[in-house]
């Protein structure tokens, strides 16, 4: 991970003294987060603080258990052999929860690195509302017993809007009215919570460990569909917390299926999982089965793209990444979106807009979980 980079555009140079010694620590652990372990007297160097400075900020960290030493460097220099120190990305772990699937609530311990160690789940059925609550509460508990090491804090990657405390204003698929989830989690675990719209979550994961552009869009399609955007570096909110939600816009004139949110047309009613599985489900019946296929996908494709070109044209995006199952998003359906925003937006130079699919989809919310509990806890990405 390149130490500049980052969606809270944390970088690993030193600021001024009076901006206090909370943001040397900070820098410390972003250095040796996005470097790999290095000595103090390297670290020194590459901060440049004294190695004075440098031994009394890792001796604070090791003991927070932030940091931990490794052993002598190979390096072969004159003098003493170097102790190398590193982050604790062994010893300490991360709950992470993906309330977005389709069928499934999600829950794994990571690692600091964004590595998975342990899964649950609990099916949904037919629950809604309160019912839902005290599953994801359930789930909490049995994800924290199967960790093995101390925890950093809880992520939570929810659908619907979720505004800057944690509290879910409203998610249609779950029935879910301003829910305070993170308060929920934190009275459940007794541990530090965060909680965002899983499209957030899971551009933070595409663009820390899959290394996305400045500049993306990031579409989820599962249960519902959502985005989330990084513009310039940075994670874009939108003044009511809801910057993405591209999932209840209507999209085209031609009327289409009605929508839970109540509008009729929705992009949801095109792309969501169920959608284009009850779509596919029928053209298995057609005269043309796989013809009858490819134009489920097909449309959906187009009326993604018609909701982002806009979008990528305003903002000038560098890539466009899809992440959800990839036997429905990958080939004719991506092919589609491709084709529909080349014919809708001006033609670009060099770098063209690309539209890819997000490197592990599956665990794309849970990973971004982790992202944001290693900022607001370490202060590293």
């Amino acid at each position: 991970m390149d130490a500049s980079r980052g969606p809270f555009r944390a970088t690993n140079s030193v600021t001024l003294p009076s901006h206090g010694r909370a943001h040397n620590l900070s820098v410390v652990l972003q250095t040796l987060y996005s470097e790999g372990a290095m000595s103090r007297a390297d670290l020194s160097r590459v901060l440049g603080l004294t190695r004075v400075t440098v031994s009394d900020l890792v001796s604070e960290l090791l003991g927070r258990n932030h940091v931990v030493e490794l052993g002598q460097s190979d390096k072969v220099r004159p003098g003493k052999p170097a102790t190398l120190v590193d982050v604790n990305r062994r010893g300490l772990q991360i709950i992470g929860l993906d309330l977005a699937e389709n069928s499934v609530l999600r829950g794994a311990v990571l690692d600091l690195d964004g590595n998975i160690l342990h899964r649950t789940e609990t099916v949904l059925s037919n629950e809604r509302g309160e019912d839902v609550t005290q599953l994801v509460l359930a789930l909490v508990r049995d994800t924290i017993a199967a960790a093995t090491a101390p925890l950093l804090g809880i992520g939570a990657g929810s659908p619907g809007v979720v505004d800057a405390d944690g509290r879910v204003l409203t998610a249609p698929n779950l029935a879910w009215t301003d829910v305070p989830l993170r308060d929920l989690l934190e009275s459940e675990s007794g541990l530090p919570a965060l909680v965002a719209n899983d499209a957030d979550a899971a551009v933070l994961a595409e663009y820390t460990f899959g290394a996305g552009a400045d500049d993306m869009i990031l579409v989820k399609v599962g249960r519902g569909v959502g985005s989330g955007l990084m513009v310039n570096g940075q994670r874009a909110r939108g003044v009511h917390s809801a910057a993405g939600e591209i999932g209840h816009v209507v999209v085209g004139t031609d009327g289409g299926l009605d929508c839970t949110c109540g509008k009729t047309g929705c992009l949801e009613t095109w792309l969501s999982v169920p959608s284009l599985e009850r779509g596919l489900t029928a053209a298995a019946d057609a005269a043309e089965p796989q013809a009858a296929a490819n134009a489920v996908l097909e449309t959906a494709g187009e009326r993604l793209a018609v909701a982002l070109a806009p979008i990528a044209g305003a903002l000038d995006l560098a890539e466009v990444v899809l992440s959800g199952p990839t036997h429905l998003l990958d080939g004719v359906l991506r092919a589609s979106v491709e084709r529909t925003l080349t014919a809708r937006m001006l033609p670009q130079r060099p770098p063209q807009l690309t539209i890819r699919l997000a490197k592990e989809p599956q665990d794309v919310v849970l990973r971004g979980t982790a992202v944001m509990v290693l900022w607001n806890q370490l202060g590293v990405s």
